[in-house]
């Protein structure tokens, strides 16, 4: 028997007995996992949690992590991305990052870069605190933003600050895939001094005859191939081809909008894929800012203001979980007991009772009891 059929024979032992009715009433109340982090912070029935390795700072206002997850991790595509939860003030705080890695990294490890924001309090937590040996909590990888297989013959990639990180992913992914076909790097940043890995840019430009690299400086007339924002004239330079590419997009909000109007003026809407981690834009009606609010679990009730469930709940003191605030993660769904509720990026109305909502995106209209 080789080694490693030896240790998953193992890993697989383990984890029978490990889950066995003996196991979980020896363990009660507290449960296996509460014992097994006492022996190894890493060690869980279920979680993923990964130990923090290397913490650097590829720019003024970014920190960039090495993590090394537990096995119960399960890897992840190029341009997905995971909610990394970390502990603040014993309150349980959840965000989502992309990891910036190949999907064939070696060492198994996830590199996630996270622009830090001075109101944001988890970037700015991870920024001050994290250290080699720190421990996090990950979910699975999720979402659709990934490269599609076979993978088509001429890629564009367009980011915008720390947009970035999916794309990187990909574009690492595809060079350690001896990718063959025609890759171009177009990213925005304010200054050259803000380009997310810059040097490993300007090597892999270097290295693949292929790849074609284009950076625009927002904030920086001289230094960069373009200057400004993005227009067709910035497309059309960066790649003159575009309409035969498929075309992957990260960045702040004006940024994707702008791609987005352009290909839809083209008629290339099906070659277009974006990822857009920005809160939606919330226009509040003067008839859903009515009513009153029952936070149904702590007993306290608010006047509605018309703004979602999470703002209104955090506005009255409560701590609710969440990640990334825009819909995308199931973080912060919670059962809504009574009442009306319209989803801020759909418009659509829920009027069922006893059903799951995603607080962060469901203003209430009128009454609602909610499960918090």
């Amino acid at each position: 028997m080789s080694v490693n059929t030896q240790v998953l024979s193992s890993s697989r032992l383990a984890r029978r007995v490990l889950s066995s009715s003996f196991v979980k009433a020896a363990t009660t109340p507290h449960g296996i996992d509460h014992y097994l982090e006492m022996i190894d912070p890493l060690w869980s029935q279920t979680e993923i949690r990964a130990e923090v390795t290397d913490v650097t700072r590829k720019t003024s206002d970014s920190v960039t992590l090495t993590l090394r997850p537990n096995g119960n991790w399960n890897g992840f595509r190029a341009g997905q991305f995971v909610r990394l939860s970390v502990e603040i003030d014993g309150v349980r705080r959840t965000r989502c990052y992309s990891p910036a890695d190949s999907e064939f990294r070696r060492d198994g490890r996830i590199e996630l870069t996270i622009k830090v924001d001075p109101n944001g309090l988890v970037s700015r937590h991870l920024r001050e605190h994290a250290r080699p040996g720190t421990v996090v909590q990950l979910s699975q990888a999720q979402g659709e933003f990934v490269l599609p297989l076979p993978h088509p013959r001429r890629i564009l990639l367009i980011s915008g600050g720390s947009g970035i990180t999916p794309v990187m992913s990909m574009l690492r992914t595809l060079c350690d895939k001896a990718y063959n076909g025609k890759i171009t790097f177009l990213h925005y940043a304010f200054t050259e001094e803000d380009v997310i890995y810059n040097d490993e840019l300007n090597a892999l430009k270097e290295k693949y005859e292929s790849l074609r690299i284009v950076r625009a400086y927002t904030d920086q007339p001289l230094g960069g191939d373009l200057s400004g924002f993005f227009s067709r004239e910035h497309l059309v330079k960066a790649e003159p081809h575009f309409a035969e590419a498929e075309a992957y997009v990260c960045g702040p909000v004006p940024l994707m909008d702008s791609v987005r109007a352009l290909f839809a003026e083209e008629g290339l809407e099906d070659q277009l894929h974006l990822e857009q981690f920005a809160a939606p834009v919330r226009t509040v009606s003067s008839d859903d800012a009515e009513g009153e609010i029952s936070f149904s679990a702590s007993g306290t009730s608010v006047a509605n203001s018309g703004r979602t469930l999470l703002e209104q709940a955090e506005d009255a003191g409560l701590t609710p979980e969440y990640g990334c605030r825009m819909g995308i993660c199931f973080s912060c769904v919670r059962r809504k007991d009574t009442g009306l509720t319209r989803n801020v990026m759909t418009g659509d109305l829920c009027s069922e009772g006893d059903t799951n909502v995603k607080i962060c995106v469901s203003v209430p209209v009128g009454d609602v009891s909610i499960d918090l």
